[in-house]
């Protein structure tokens, strides 16, 4: 059985908190709880794609340090105005 949007949502949530690195957790966790909601079906397949990546890399994209890779920019942008605001 296939979870519903609403188990996807809490379970993406859940993993934007646990990340390892604290850092993270407080930016992905501010992302999810302002985004994923709204996001349609292809926004959250990315998202969760994205929890699978390694937290350095991760970090190294959403600061600037390093370019994300061309499918994850966009949302990396976004995850990167979220945390500065």
């Amino acid at each position: 059985m296939s979870e519903t949007r609403e188990t996807r949502i809490r379970r993406m949530k859940m993993r934007s908190m646990r990340r390892g690195i604290k850092e993270m957790d407080l930016i992905l966790t501010a992302y999810a709880d302002r985004r994923l909601e709204a996001m349609d079906d292809a926004g959250l397949d990315l998202y969760d794609a994205l929890l699978h990546e390694n937290d350095q890399d991760l970090y190294q994209w959403v600061t600037g340090q390093v370019p994300a890779p061309g499918g994850y920019a966009g949302m990396i942008d976004e995850i990167a105005q979220v945390f500065q605001k």
